[in-house]
């Protein structure tokens, strides 16, 4: 019965990888697919092949596999409902999330002080934030290429000290906070027209599981 079930743990794999590049299976689906066949495995090598003995196995494996994108699939459906309509993107890449908030709405041109109808924006990030604290969070600034490169990095560090500093005075660890301005280097759109300068004018909020946690 082991050579049947590593068998059946082998092919499930398989069938994972598949429906995930095929049918878009989210990262907590896959997850916990994969944590059940583990714990599937793992049931059927205590020498107890009951029946019994192999669900449990596969219903705690389950669980723990599906853990860390559940956990960030629960702060992204908080983000997109309390980010409605403020101009600030959420997306996800695998189990981070990234806020994409563009310049525009942020600062004034060539500014590092957050405009203050934004902050309640930024009350509204902290709060999920602090909800869910197993994350580390590193903040990105971001510049067109209009200037020169040191102006660029310089106000873009700025930037991303700002977005930083608002979020410790509203009660988010300093320590899961990180950060670090990219000037001109990672733009999002051309910069040969205006549109596309100001999409590269942005912060970025990237959430990030923490493994230590």
């Amino acid at each position: 019965m082991t050579r049947n079930v590593l068998s059946l743990f082998t092919a499930g794999l398989l069938f994972i990888g598949c429906a995930e590049t095929q049918t878009g299976l989210s990262k907590t689906q896959s997850g916990a697919l994969i944590g059940g066949l583990v714990g599937v495995a793992a049931g059927a090598a205590t020498g107890n092949h009951s029946a019994k003995r192999i669900l449990i196995g596969g219903a705690i494996g389950a669980a723990a596999g599906g853990g860390i994108g559940y956990y960030m699939d629960k702060q992204q459906e908080e983000l997109n409902k309390e980010l409605k309509g403020s101009g600030v993107q959420v997306q996800r890449q695998g189990d981070t999330i990234n806020l994409n908030m563009p310049g525009g709405i942020t600062f004034d041109t060539g500014k590092a002080a957050i405009k203050s109808n934004f902050n309640p924006v930024l009350d509204d990030i902290a709060n999920v934030m602090i909800k869910y604290p197993e994350t580390r969070i590193e903040i990105q600034g971001h510049t067109d290429n209009v200037g020169s490169d040191a102006d660029n990095l310089k106000l873009s560090e700025q930037r991303a000290q700002s977005v930083t500093t608002a979020l410790i005075n509203r009660g988010v660890e300093s320590t899961r906070l990180s950060p670090v301005g990219y000037g001109e280097s990672k733009p999002i759109a051309t910069n040969d027209t205006p549109s596309g300068r100001e999409a590269n004018r942005r912060v970025e909020i990237k959430i990030i599981p923490n493994p230590a946690k």
